[in-house]
């Protein structure tokens, strides 16, 4: 159903409007229309996109600084293995009683790594930080 509309414009779009109108199909209402709906819809999508971008932002926040943390445990994973492997010494190939030792070692070491990640628990967790903008 259409609702009939009276409005008033300025002279340069109503000469735009006509301009547009002339030749084939030509029609002002569907133009004015269709041009109305247009601007509505980007209007619309304007405020999603605003709305969306305070998530983004906080999202990308989020990011870097799990970024920034990967890269500071990575940094100290890699100076700790150099540094273990410069201070100790090598365990002679014969040795089978400290090898067995160092496998079980590991193999408790892999097991408490499981236990901590499955129950959620951290050995150097930051506090909770409140939620900034929710």
């Amino acid at each position: 159903m259409k609702i009939r509309q009276n409005l008033y414009l300025d002279r340069d779009i109503t000469d735009a409007l006509e301009a547009l109108s002339v030749g084939p199909g030509g029609n002002k209402s569907r133009l004015v229309n269709q041009a109305l709906a247009n601007w509505l819809a980007r209007r619309s999508s304007s405020q999603i996109d605003d709305m969306f971008k305070i998530r983004l932002d906080r999202i990308s926040r989020e990011q870097a600084r799990l970024a920034r943390d990967l890269e500071i445990l990575v940094e100290s994973f890699a100076l700790f293995v150099r540094y273990q492997l410069v201070v100790t010494a090598p365990i002679p190939e014969g040795d089978t009683a400290a090898l067995a030792i160092g496998r079980d070692r590991f193999e408790k070491f892999v097991r408490q790594v499981g236990r901590q990640l499955a129950s959620g628990k951290r050995t150097f967790a930051e506090p909770e930080q409140p939620e900034v903008g929710s």
